[in-house]
């Protein structure tokens, strides 16, 4: 059942005896609030993380840098803090980008390379365009790549139109707008159709291409909307794999379609480092009279590099460092034990809170709750119980003393049903410990920030993330103190409409401890 924190809510779930204790002046959640409002580290902190380290791509320095300064952050609050290392990655450190058509005419292009992409000699790459040939099938495919050496190949759909669909809605005619998309969806089908009949799949086609000698990879990972591209991971190992934005990419595939011959210059300096370490940066606050059970905040702290990771997710970081800091204050001996978990290696596959999950089990089951924020820089919009029988119980409970302008824009559902991967907490959930998603609203999360090459400072809402860090603070001292240990009883989930079975409880897996290194 979804309920939302209104007044209709208020009547209906929290009885009189409730909003009594409600309204008993709480000095600590003041405390918490006026530090929050009054003395904000956010946009400082913000300002180091993003701009001045940058993207935390797993295996970079940058990744590094920015554990040692939350660590020196947290020492600074008085905070202990640590790295944990639970595996390896392949360490590589981006360069310089360049990416220049220098036939038929000269225009800098709009790209880079992708995270882990080789890169080129000191003066680049300088190559004709080709586009995947529509084969009839691998055994064509086979005979027509001979063609591509010497060549960089566009392996990306040509997109129809750069303008994103709320854009059409807004100013083409009903049937202008339904024509474009019956063309795009048949394009769409056409592109999967051309990748398929080579036998590959968008991960092995661009090591085909590498192995016949290609000069390099080009893509076009449009995230529908002005300006955004998706910026992932390249899958070639000694050619260079770029991204172009839609605007260029579609100019150069126009014009290698009509037989004008395009040429582009490529310079990617990047380097192997070798073996890095894969960790996690974990903080704590001891508690006082139960040490032994534990409160835990959690927020990857890995992103892609397409971007500085400012909405994916270094806002969650954020929160839950002010949260922390917040808390040494004003709560400096709190009844259970508060850490802090920023994870390595979400982006793939959730593997850093996942060797948390499997290196520490007795943290595990001894989980008060965990408070996980990963999807953007909005305000708490949603809390899920997780599939939890009771947590509706406890959730409202903590939520209580929440201000009623943070509180009134969140929907609760319960029991929910368990997270299966998404995030962090679904690793926790997976081992049947309370762990709770904090989902915000969308800021056009999943078009214009997430995974993209926009994901910088100037998206972050201030006030939003401020109003996070409060209810996490709170959220973190009401369960901290609260007098008992939640409960771990699972509902009986529903039946899945597809195979007509009841749901399975998600299963615990374990970490990628060395990535890339095959």
């Amino acid at each position: 059942m979804t309920r939302s924190f209104s007044g209709v809510l208020v009547a209906g779930l929290l009885l009189s005896s409730s909003l009594v204790s409600a309204q008993v002046k709480n000095p600590v959640v003041d405390s918490i609030i006026k530090e929050a409002t009054e003395n904000s580290q956010l946009e400082p902190m913000a300002h180091e993380l993003l701009d001045v380290i940058g993207p935390r791509l797993v295996g970079s320095p940058q990744m590094l840098q920015a554990s040692d300064w939350a660590i020196e952050k947290y020492k600074g609050w008085g905070i202990a803090a640590r790295r944990e290392n639970w595996g390896e990655w392949r360490g590589w450190q981006r360069g310089v980008s360049h990416i220049d058509m220098v036939h038929p005419r000269v225009k800098s292009l709009e790209g880079m390379q992708l995270a882990w992409s080789p890169g080129t000699k000191s003066k680049g790459v300088t190559a004709e365009t080709i586009i995947l040939d529509d084969v009839a099938d691998s055994v064509a495919f086979l005979k027509w790549l001979p063609s591509v050496k010497g060549k960089f190949v566009l392996i990306s759909m040509n997109q129809p139109t750069g303008r994103p669909d709320y854009n059409w809605q807004e100013f083409a005619t009903k049937e202008s707008f339904e024509k474009m998309k019956t063309e795009r969806t048949a394009q769409t089908e056409a592109w999967r159709q051309r990748i398929a009949k080579t036998g590959h799949t968008a991960r092995t086609l661009p090591v085909a291409l590498e192995k016949a000698g290609a000069a390099g990879v080009v893509m076009s990972n449009w995230s529908s909307g002005f300006g955004v591209n998706k910026i992932f991971s390249a899958y070639t190992k000694k050619i260079p794999a770029v991204d172009i934005a839609l605007e260029d990419y579609g100019m150069l595939y126009r014009l290698t379609q009509s037989g004008h011959k395009p040429k582009i210059s490529v310079r990617a300096d990047a380097k192997e480092t070798g073996v890095a370490k894969a960790f996690n940066t974990i903080a704590e606050i001891k508690g006082t009279e139960k040490p032994n059970e534990y409160v835990l905040l959690s927020a990857h702290f890995d992103s892609w590099d397409g971007g500085s990771g400012a909405t994916d997710n270094g806002t969650g970081t954020l929160v839950m460092m002010e949260a922390m800091r917040i808390l040494k204050k004003v709560y400096p001996n709190p009844k259970r034990t508060i850490l802090v978990g920023h994870w390595g290696s979400e982006e793939q596959g959730l593997n850093g809170s996942r060797a948390f999950v499997e290196d520490h089990p007795e943290i595990v089951q001894n989980l008060q709750a965990l408070f996980n924020q990963d999807n953007g820089t909005g305000r708490v919009a949603n809390i899920s119980g997780q599939g939890f029988l009771h947590a509706y119980d406890y959730i409202n409970r903590w939520l209580l003393p929440v201000p009623s302008s943070i509180k009134e824009s969140i929907q609760t559902t319960f029991p929910g049903t368990p997270g299966g991967g998404g995030s962090d907490h679904a690793s926790f959930v997976a081992a049947g410990a309370p762990a709770f998603s904090l989902s915000s609203l969308s800021w056009s999360y999943g078009t214009y920030t997430w995974h993209t090459n926009r994901d910088t400072y100037d998206k972050v809402v201030f006030d939003d993330v401020r109003s996070n860090a409060i209810l996490t603070a709170i959220l973190a001292y009401m369960a901290s103190e609260d007098p008992a240990k939640t409960p771990r009883e699972k509902s009986v989930l529903p039946v899945n409409a597809r195979t007509g079975e009841p749901m399975k409880w998600p299963e615990q897996r374990s970490p990628t401890r060395k990535g890339g290194l095959d």
